[in-house]
């Protein structure tokens, strides 16, 4: 039995309250549940992640309005492609997972305060790729040091994007275009970046009600792709 309501269902209120403060509840599903293997497994299945925010119980969101990328949609800027074109880097997944994730952890995001990237959730997603759900892609240099890379969930036959880094120019984003390509070959059409980012809208992204993402994540999962 799930812990978490059933976002197609739920009643998002405007306000939650946490603690002795109010938050915008319109994206969040529930406060507090705690950061397990199987929570957070459950959690991806149902179209549901957790965000830590310093200062509340753990937030799991389902956001109201969530940004997506279809691979037909796809527009890559002239200047990164002709970058990839000529990119001397080598690309891999899942080579060195906890690496990529403890180097987003260190990303400044502005307006976003600390990382949402703990070390408790770097032991659950670390576990979670052991088991084969999380996945990452890496990007090396000439000299085999990572320079970039990006992580995230399988969430039954759906990539869901969660966070990137890089330490040369454009190598996360590379290793994004890397990951499409390998996707589209295993017969993936779309993948899930959660929220809307810069990036995300210069490549094509777009956002599409909650309810209309939850009935595309269960028409892709009733698939059964293997995307890894």
């Amino acid at each position: 039995m799930s812990e978490f309501p059933n976002p197609r269902t739920h009643e998002f209120p405007a306000w939650v309250l946490a603690g002795e403060y109010f938050y915008d509840g319109r994206d969040i599903v529930s406060l507090g549940n705690e950061l397990t293997v199987e929570n957070v497994r459950d959690a991806y299945l149902s179209g549901i992640f957790p965000w830590h925010i310093d200062g509340m119980p753990l937030p799991w969101y389902c956001p109201a309005r969530r940004a997506i990328l279809e691979f037909t949609e796809v527009d890559i800027p002239r200047s990164l492609e002709k970058e990839r074109r000529k990119s001397k880097f080598s690309f891999t997944i899942d080579k060195a997972f906890r690496e990529v994730m403890e180097n987003c952890s260190k990303v400044k995001r502005p307006g976003q305060g600390g990382t949402w990237i703990t070390p408790e959730f770097i032991e659950v997603y670390t576990e979670l790729h052991k088991q084969g759900m999380a996945h990452s892609v890496e990007a090396w240099d000439e000299s085999g040091e990572l320079a970039g890379g990006l992580y995230g969930i399988d969430s039954g036959g759906v990539f869901c994007g969660e966070s990137m880094f890089h330490k040369a120019s454009n190598t996360s984003k590379l290793a994004l275009l890397f990951l499409i390509d390998r996707l589209r070959e295993r017969g993936s059409t779309w993948l899930d970046a959660q929220v809307m980012t810069p990036h995300m809208e210069t490549l094509g992204a777009k956002e599409i009600k909650r309810s209309d993402f939850l009935i595309k994540l269960k028409e892709t999962q009733e698939l059964k792709s293997a995307l890894f």
